[in-house]
């Protein structure tokens, strides 16, 4: 009987109702809060790591963008965790779901847009027509930037969802192959474990990278909003 690779990516239920709402809420219960004056050294390097994201994500917006602060830093923090946690055995990713993952880039990329027409609506019609654009060119080129703007939160959904996605099936494909190997040569299928262990590695930081960049590019839309 041949295995369906995509079985992993299947949400799971009990009783035939589905458990991702709890999967969803878990990564929030296993981030520490201080309940004390002075934090112990798991807070502490937690806190330090949001001062250095905040640092380093927010010192290019203004007043009006800061305002998004808490809600960007909230927005890494759950997709980081919640791809971390997916790379445990006998686990479920939420954001290996492309109807998970349009539904956070929708509102946000949507409330980024609104801003900007609502605060600087001059500046954001003008991002529909560069300046200098010949006559014959300005219905197409109105067109071109409409959907450009448009396939942003697309965008923003599919390539996290085919980052996390690809990593899974290839960590999949080759701890099926060391099992499978394992029967006919030990060498080989100590060398294919390597490739798997040093893959795995990868992942880890794959799923750190895409819930950065993930937030960056939501940043960057508030930057020409703001």
């Amino acid at each position: 009987m041949n295995e369906n690779l995509f079985a992993p990516f299947i949400t799971p239920s009990i009783m035939g109702i589905t458990t991702l709402p709890i999967i969803i809420m878990f990564p929030c219960l296993i981030l520490s809060t201080p309940k004390r004056w002075i934090p112990n050294r798991i807070q502490t390097l937690q806190m330090w790591l949001i001062r250095l994201i905040t640092k380093q994500m927010m010192t290019m917006h203004n007043k009006l963008g800061r305002t998004w602060t808490l809600m960007l830093m909230s927005l890494i923090l759950f997709i980081a965790s919640t791809n971390l946690l997916g790379l445990l055995p006998y686990s479920f990713t939420p954001t290996t779901q492309l109807s998970m993952n349009i539904g956070m880039a929708i509102p946000l990329w949507m409330g980024t847009v609104l801003m900007g027409f609502r605060n600087k609506p001059k500046a954001s019609l003008a991002h529909f027509l560069p300046q200098g654009t010949p006559t014959p060119l300005i219905p197409m080129l109105i067109i071109i930037e409409t959907i450009s703007l448009f396939i942003q939160p697309l965008a923003l959904a599919v390539r996290l969802t085919a980052n996390i996605t690809a990593g899974h099936l290839l960590i999949h494909l080759i701890g099926s192959a060391t099992l499978a190997l394992s029967s006919i040569s030990m060498t080989v299928s100590s060398i294919t474990f390597m490739i798997l262990f040093l893959l795995t590695i990868l992942e880890f930081a794959v799923a750190m990278i895409q819930a950065y960049v993930f937030t960056l590019l939501v940043s960057l839309y508030l930057h020409d909003n703001s």
